[in-house]
């Protein structure tokens, strides 16, 4: 038997039209799982299906927010009626705001309350309503998993990302908490569990971590000097997490948070 085996799998990601989503998205259709994605705007969605196409025609989209119960409900009825089933949903979509973090220049008495409440919104609930909408469909059937994005923000006090953070920590509540509820009624079927990428460029962070010229700010130069395998990391190194966390190789894993970090979360700084 192959543990790893992710071809009879159906498997649904948020945010799958971003660099690190659209990275999971790649290598699972290369692994010829099924692949859905769902994203807010349909263009984006419209060109990320059509390229993983070209690797894997088991790849579909649907236009949905994750932050809305309805909009959900109505794709899980679709995906439901076509596949009958959901065997995997991973939890990608997430961002952050300006006003939700808080500058050089500023203090924590600046920040915007509005724009916290947002990142918060879609970091935590957009992954919260998810897990709901389509972890009922997986209870159903006694067997499904569930793989949030947490963040090396979550377990420790990163300056200025103070929202990001906030909703990242309870992520990481969310996901040890839906896997002891899951797991005690509705069997051993029902896996939570979660990866907690640590530094990556991407286009949300890209000017915070490099300048134009390519070197790195003084932000970068301190996460380097923070990290035993001094770089960031690649898109592509979360793949392998993701893979066991998607398979039978991990079907008696749940309830943890698997540090993707270069060494970040063991390094004390001396």
């Amino acid at each position: 038997m192959n543990l790893f085996n992710l071809e009879n799998k159906v498997i649904l990601i948020t945010g799958g039209c971003g660099i690190l989503g659209g990275g999971i998205a790649k290598y699972l259709a290369e692994n010829n799982a099924t692949v859905i994605l769902l994203h807010y705007k349909e263009q984006p969605l419209r060109d990320a299906v059509q390229k993983l196409k070209s690797i894997n025609a088991k790849v579909e989209g649907y236009v949905c927010n994750v932050v809305e119960e309805d909009s959900l409900q109505t794709v899980a009825k679709k995906i439901v009626d076509t596949y009958g089933k959901i065997d995997v949903l991973i939890n990608a979509a997430g961002g952050n705001k300006p006003g939700a973090t808080v500058g050089p220049n500023q203090s924590v008495f600046d920040v915007d309350v509005e724009q916290f409440k947002q990142v918060i919104d879609l970091n935590l609930f957009g992954s919260i309503i998810p897990s709901l909408v389509f972890g009922k469909v997986m209870a159903q059937n006694k067997i499904g998993t569930i793989i949030n994005v947490s963040s090396m923000a979550a377990d420790r006090a990163i300056t200025r990302v103070m929202g990001y953070s906030a909703s990242k920590a309870a992520i990481d509540n969310f996901t040890k908490w839906m896997s002891v509820e899951l797991a005690q009624k509705y069997g051993d079927g029902m896996r939570v569990n979660a990866i907690a990428p640590g530094f990556f460029i991407g286009n949300q962070n890209r000017a915070l971590l490099t300048n134009e010229d390519g070197s790195y700010t003084d932000r970068g130069n301190t996460i380097i000097q923070n990290t035993p395998m001094n770089r960031f990391g690649n898109a592509d190194e979360l793949n392998g997490a993701i893979h066991y966390l998607a398979s039978e190789a991990s079907k008696f894993v749940t309830g943890i948070v698997i540090p993707i970090d270069g060494g970040f979360s063991a390094f004390s700084g001396v």
